[in-house]
């Protein structure tokens, strides 16, 4: 397996078996949330909505361009109904570690925001898009710490998911 490399500047991650279904959960309940948050923040200073926005706003400020296609081929598979796409990489700044450690916190923060319950209508996130949420971060700050991959399924994320719901 190659590992994650040097290229113009650039590192690759490879997100091995990735599953789509858990993308589309996770992402549906971000964009819920992250509409909620602006309209939370038109008349009111909430600390976290405010947070979460200002780090979105800034990753996708610097970083936008280098999900495009990625994002591009994940909605194709779900229109096509697929499951899984066997191999999605990411060229990116070996910097991003950092960031994506800081998004991930901000994320957490916001389900215990929500789970409160003062000030929204929104959910914590869900417990599959929780854990694909956390294999996905996880695996771009691995990687670009020198690990090799870990496929969906054999991930401790994956797994800690299908014991929860086990009866």
């Amino acid at each position: 397996m190659e590992k994650a490399r040097p290229a113009g500047g650039l590192r690759r991650v490879r997100l091995e078996r990735f599953p789509v279904d858990l993308w589309t959960r996770a992402d549906a309940e971000t964009r819920d949330l992250m509409r909620e948050f602006v309209l939370m923040t038109i008349d009111h200073d909430h600390a976290v909505p405010r947070q979460l926005l200002q780090i979105v706003s800034e990753l996708q400020e610097r970083y936008g361009a280098i999900s495009s296609d990625q994002t591009a081929r994940l909605e194709r598979a779900r229109q096509a109904g697929q499951q899984t796409i066997d191999e999605l990489v990411y060229e990116v700044p070996a910097g991003i570690a950092g960031d994506i450690r800081r998004l991930g916190e901000i994320l957490d923060q916001a389900d215990e925001y929500c789970r409160r319950g003062e000030h929204l209508l929104s959910l914590a996130s869900s417990p599959g898009a929780k854990a694909f949420r956390d294999w996905f971060l996880d695996e771009f700050t691995h990687q670009l710490g020198g690990a090799e991959p870990t496929p969906w399924p054999e991930s401790r994320q994956a797994r800690e998911l299908a014991n929860a719901a086990s009866p």
